[in-house]
């Protein structure tokens, strides 16, 4: 996710290869990647895909991690059908393509999600969980909808409008501290708003020396002093979930 001033840097990290062990689904007007844990279950996570949309093998092996912990997980192409982002795009382009696909405006296709998790797979308890564009997506919908019990925002970029600091249920917030697009100073402004406006709990965590994309883009392999905040940001997703789901 970009703001106005500079590019997306989303592709920096890795494309993992990775085939999934869900399988795609028909909601309605919507596709969506669908994951069902070792065990019946009554908990359900919503997971939004970053700008390179829901089949992206990165945000499918995060859906099945959650999985694998025991929620039914989901990840509904929030897009609609229109083109993610490709790394051989031109970045000139790249406000354009997102006026198109607004972070802030998936009401319907969030209440289609809910209400399936609902009726077929019988969700009463639901969570959600976002990656960069998809950050910026669970906070919105974390200040909409009381039914999601638990959000996590991984690196989503901070609008600054007293709005975002309306929180319905507990939020935690997952940043990278070389972060290109959402600058520290942005960060502790949420926090401070946060500590003012909140009437929920939350959590803002800042990792040290991660950039942008660290939790589902970047190998663990690839450079050996990430892996433990890797690790670290994918327990803490998911004790966030256990904790308030």
């Amino acid at each position: 996710m970009a703001n106005e001033a500079q590019p997306c840097p989303c592709d920096i990290g890795h494309k993992m290869e990775y085939g999934g062990l869900g399988c795609e689904v028909q909601i309605k007007h919507i596709k969506a990647y669908l994951s069902q844990p070792p065990s019946t279950t009554d908990k359900a996570v919503i997971v939004v895909q970053d700008i390179f949309g829901w089949q992206m093998p990165n945000t499918r092996y995060m859906v099945d991690m959650i999985a694998a912990n025991g929620y039914i997980a989901i990840c509904p192409d929030f897009f609609v059908g229109k083109e993610p982002w490709h790394t051989s795009d031109d970045w000139s382009t790249f406000q354009d393509w997102l006026k198109t696909r607004n972070a802030r405006n998936v009401d319907k296709e969030a209440s289609v999600v809910l209400k399936y998790l609902k009726e077929k797979c019988h969700a009463q308890r639901i969570g959600i969980v976002g990656f960069c564009w998809g950050g910026i997506v669970v906070h919105d919908l974390m200040m909409k909808y009381p039914e999601l019990k638990a959000g996590v925002s991984v690196y989503g970029i901070i609008r600054d409008a007293e709005d975002v600091y309306s929180l319905k249920n507990p939020t935690l917030f997952i940043f990278a501290e070389n972060d290109a697009v959402i600058p520290l100073e942005q960060v502790t402004l949420l926090t401070q708003k946060l500590k003012e406006h909140a009437k929920v709990d939350y959590q803002i965590k800042v990792f040290p020396g991660q950039t942008h994309g660290f939790v589902h883009r970047q190998r663990e392999d690839w450079n050996p002093k990430d892996k433990p905040y890797i690790e670290e940001a994918r327990k803490d997703l998911i004790n966030w979930l256990n904790k308030y789901i």
